[in-house]
């Protein structure tokens, strides 16, 4: 084996290697400055090596002979990293693996999972709560048909304008509506009778109260122990109608929109915009802004896309913010092509178009774009408060239920949280007790309709067997008087015998006086 000669730099690693200077650094660190002196000097090393020998394949076997040094003072440094002196040594940092972006140059099937989610929500189908709140003459009812393109408000199921008793109760209209195999659960809750009294005080009360239980109903399907596909019937979306007088918004919609921009997502949507000019929407809409920063109302915001073009489609729509809308029934042609507009004497008003009116911008931000981030805001953002107010009102209550039992001159209050009907066990039982009274319920309800339907049974045999008895004796006093009309006729019948024998014989008898005579006569002559 041929040696290799060491320069000074060698030697001067080798002899700080030996006086255990690698102790003082960490061995990866050792490691790397002995490989940093070696890989410095392998230069010096060829040329003192070549000098010597005149071939490759010495050159070879040098840079051979390297990597094995190297190797074996790297095992060597680690060995004794990991076992010298405690005191001495500091141990070596962790290792960390950073998270590398690798691209797969094959196949594995793991860019289906979009399509796995769009066809697992395609069968589930989506749902969609929708409120109108407005005074009544807006154009709310036909709004929304012309919002789906469906009649939802018809002659069977009129508008809250169209009703003759008004009341302020809130009332919901459930449709199911296919679009290209996606089925889509519409819930439309409107509120007749709102703002249409002398006294508007607490008006909105009703609608708040619709809000919290619907939320309330979710907290409590989501807190049983057993879980499946809860229904969400919370509002995702509240459409304020504001009637376009041009002068602002009215104190009960200031008011209306303070009580309820906490609760649900709020958007204001000036109708019946074909009454106004440009110029006059342009300036209603600022004082409209105006005066929601003034009243610190928060209305629903756009979220913010990576997205530029998406960025630039929001930023658009923002700009109609409060959306003026016209809305319409009717289909008529103008130029050839069939469109819902709305006949005046100066022409035609398309709602459709965006010089017209703001309803198709309205429409894409409420449909084709945000309506999933609408259901999100409400689901993390205004449930999540609302049961953040549910629990911390519970936990208040328990507290106070809590802080006499305390000891007297105790700096430290131990809470006990008693959830009661959250307790999983206790849940249990009382799904449990609730499940045997719906079934003793059934099993009342069912012996109820048993019994009734033995008491109609009874009660058609009864009425049956009247009318059979009736009809026997109908038969039998039809057959008494055939009988006594045979009878009768039979009687009649002998009479006429007798009568007609008593005549035969009396015509015999006569026959034979009258051939005796005859005889008698002969005999003379």
């Amino acid at each position: 084996m041929m040696r290799v000669p060491l320069n000074e730099h060698t030697r001067a690693a080798r002899e700080a290697f030996l006086r255990g200077e690698h102790l003082n650094s960490t061995p990866h660190a050792a490691a790397e400055k002995l490989i940093g002196n070696h890989a410095n000097h392998v230069p010096a090393m060829k040329s003192e090596h070549k000098a010597e020998n005149g071939n490759g394949t010495a050159k070879e076997t040098f840079k051979e002979k390297l990597q094995e040094k190297i190797q074996e003072r790297n095992s060597k440094l680690k060995k004794e990293g990991t076992n010298g002196d405690s005191a001495a040594a500091t141990p070596a940092p962790a290792m960390t693996t950073a998270n590398t972006v690798r691209l797969i140059e094959g196949y594995v099937g793991f860019a289906n999972l979009p399509d796995q989610v769009y066809r697992k929500a395609v069968k589930r189908g989506f749902e969609f709560s929708l409120m109108v709140v407005g005074e009544s003459g807006l154009g709310k009812s036909t709004f929304i048909n012309s919002l789906f393109l469906t009649d939802i408000y018809n002659e069977k199921n009129p508008g809250p304008s169209l009703r003759v008793k008004k009341t302020l109760k809130v009332e919901t209209t459930s449709s199911l509506l296919v679009e290209k195999g996606v089925n889509l659960k519409l819930t439309i809750v409107d509120t007749p009778g709102f703002g249409d009294f002398v006294d508007n005080t607490n008006c909105w009360q009703p609608i708040i109260d619709c809000i919290e239980q619907r939320y309330n109903e979710y907290l409590n399907e989501e807190s049983k122990v057993s879980r499946k596909t809860i229904p969400d019937y919370r509002i995702h979306c509240c459409l304020y109608f504001i009637a376009p007088t041009g002068h602002g918004l009215k104190p009960l919609d200031v008011e209306f929109m303070k009580k309820l921009h906490d609760k649900v997502n709020i958007i204001p949507v000036i109708a019946k915009a074909d009454t106004m000019t440009p110029e006059e929407i342009r300036e209603f809409k600022r004082t409209i802004l105006n005066e929601i920063r003034q009243n610190k109302i928060q209305i629903y915001e756009f979220p913010d896309c990576d997205d530029e073009e998406e960025n630039k489609v929001n930023k658009q729509l923002k700009e109609k913010v409060p959306f003026a809308i016209v809305g319409s029934n009717c289909i008529m042609e103008v130029n050839g092509k069939q469109v819902r507009g709305r006949q005046y004497p100066w022409g035609v008003v398309d709602i459709e178009n965006m010089q017209h009116c703001d309803f198709l911008a309205l429409r894409t931000m409420l449909i084709r774009r945000h309506m999933h981030d609408l259901k999100d805001v409400t689901h993390n953002v205004h449930y999540e408060n609302f049961r953040y107010r549910k629990l911390l009102a519970s936990v208040s209550s328990d507290k106070g239920k809590t802080a006499p039992n305390n000891e007297a001159g105790s700096s430290e209050r131990p809470i006990s949280i008693d959830f009661g009907d959250r307790n999983p066990l206790q849940q249990l039982q009382e799904e449990r007790e609730e499940h045997e009274r719906r079934l003793k319920k059934m099993e009342q309800e069912m012996e109820q309709v048993f019994e009734m339907k033995v008491k109609e049974k009874e009660l058609k045999l009864r009425e049956s067997e009247q009318d059979l008895e009736k009809r026997r004796l109908a038969l039998m006093s039809t057959l008494d008087q055939q009988e006594k009309e045979t009878e009768e006729k039979r009687k009649q019948f002998e009479d006429e015998k007798r009568v007609w024998e008593e005549q035969q014989d009396e015509l015999r008898r006569r026959s034979l006086e009258t051939q005796d005579k005859k005889k008698e006569k002969k005999k003379l002559f």
